[in-house]
C-alpha cells in the first residue's frame, strides 16, 4: 500500500521527521528513524535522512507504512499528578482562544521522549485549560532553559505559529550569567560556525546573536542575546566557543561546576510576535535562583 503527500508553503524548509510528528501527532521518533532507513518514507522517491529539509511540492511517500491505532491514541506516558499540573498552570502568562503562554520552569522538557518523561504537553493535555482542545508545541526551549514558551490550543494556530518560527518572524530575547568578564565591545553580533553530526556526517551550520553586555566585573558577565537563527543550543555553543561559558551548563563548560550551581543561568526573558495583524509582547520573570545568582555576582538587572 502506497500513500503520497505533497508539501505545501506550511512546511516548506521544514524537517521531514518534524513533519511526520505533527502530521501523525503521537508518532514516535525511533519509528520515523526506522521507516526512512529501511525505505519505508521517501521523499521524491529518494531515502533521505531525518534532517532532511522539505521543499515546495516535494512529494513524500510512504510504502506499506502503518501506524497502530495504539500508537495514534497512544495515552500520555507520563501521568502528571493534579498537583504538577496546578503548579504549572500557576506559571502561565497569557490564556487566550489561540494559545496559551507560560513561565517554563528549568527542569521539565516540552516534549517527552526517551530521556524524559515529565513534559509540558503531557501535562496540559491533562489540564482543565485544554479539557476541548489538544496541546500543540511550536517551538523549542531546552530542558534546563527557564523562560517564555508558547502552546497553541488549535491545529491552525499552531500553523501558523509554526510558520511565523520558520520565517524568523518571532523575535526572541534571553538573559544569561557568563564565567569570567567579557571584554569585547558591549554590543554586536556574534557569527558562528557550530558542528553537529547527523548518522556520523560532519554537517556545519552558520548561526548568528546579537549580544548586549548588561552588566560585568572581572568574574562573571550580565548578557543579553536575540539569536538570529535557531541552532540546536546556540546560545549557549557560541558562549562556550569565547571561552566564557554560562554558569550552571554542564554541557557547555570550560569550567568548574560549583555544586551550589545546579541551574543552568540561561533564561527566556521575552517574545515578539505579530499574528493575524496583532502584535504580541510576552515576558517572563527570571526565577528566583537566577535572581540570586546576579546579587551573588554583583551584577545588576
Amino acid at each position: 500500500m502506497k500513500k503520497t503527500i505533497n508539501v505545501d508553503t506550511t512546511y516548506t524548509g521544514m524537517r521531514i521527521d518534524r513533519f511526520l510528528r505533527k502530521h501523525f501527532d503521537t508518532i514516535p521518533q525511533s519509528l520515523i528513524e526506522k521507516s526512512l532507513r529501511s525505505g519505508k518514507i521517501k521523499l521524491n522517491k529518494k531515502r533521505i535522512k531525518s534532517s532532511t529539509k522539505l521543499q515546495l511540492n516535494d512529494l513524500i511517500e510512504l510504502h506499506n507504512f502503518e501506524i497502530k491505532k495504539e500508537i495514534i491514541t497512544n495515552k500520555a506516558k507520563f501521568k502528571p499528578s493534579d498537583t504538577i499540573i496546578k503548579e504549572n498552570e500557576d506559571f502561565i502568562i497569557e490564556n487566550n482562544d489561540d494559545f496559551i503562554v507560560l513561565n517554563k520552569q528549568a527542569g521539565i522538557s516540552v516534549q517527552g521522549g526517551t530521556k524524559s518523561k515529565k513534559n509540558l504537553i503531557d501535562i496540559f493535555s491533562n489540564s482543565d485549560i485544554f479539557k476541548d482542545d489538544k496541546p500543540y508545541s511550536v517551538h523549542r526551549l531546552d530542558k534546563e532553559t527557564s523562560g517564555v514558551f508558547l502552546i497553541a490550543k488549535n491545529r491552525p494556530t499552531a500553523q501558523l505559529l509554526t510558520t511565523l518560527f520558520r520565517l524568523r518572524k518571532v523575535y526572541k530575547t534571553y538573559i544569561a550569567i557568563c564565567h569570567g568578564e567579557i571584554t569585547v565591545k558591549d554590543k554586536g553580533l556574534i557569527k558562528s560556525n557550530l558542528i553537529r553530526y547527523d548518522v556520523n556526517k560532519k554537517i556545519v551550520e552558520n548561526a548568528e546573536t546579537y549580544y548586549e553586555i548588561l552588566d560585568k566585573n572581572n568574574n562573571s558577565t550580565f548578557i543579553q542575546l536575540k539569536p538570529i537563527t535557531g541552532r540546536k543550543h546556540q546560545l549557549r555553543k557560541q558562549l562556550f566557543d569565547l571561552g566564557h561559558s554560562i554558569i550552571g551548563d554542564k554541557k557547555y563548560n570550560s569550567y568548574k561546576i560549583q555544586k551550589n550551581n545546579k541551574n543552568l543561568m540561561l533564561h527566556s526573558y521575552e517574545i515578539k510576535f505579530k499574528m493575524n495583524e496583532k502584535k504580541y509582547t510576552f515576558r517572563a520573570t527570571p526565577p528566583e535562583y537566577f535572581r540570586n545568582m546576579l546579587k551573588v555576582k554583583r551584577l545588576n538587572f
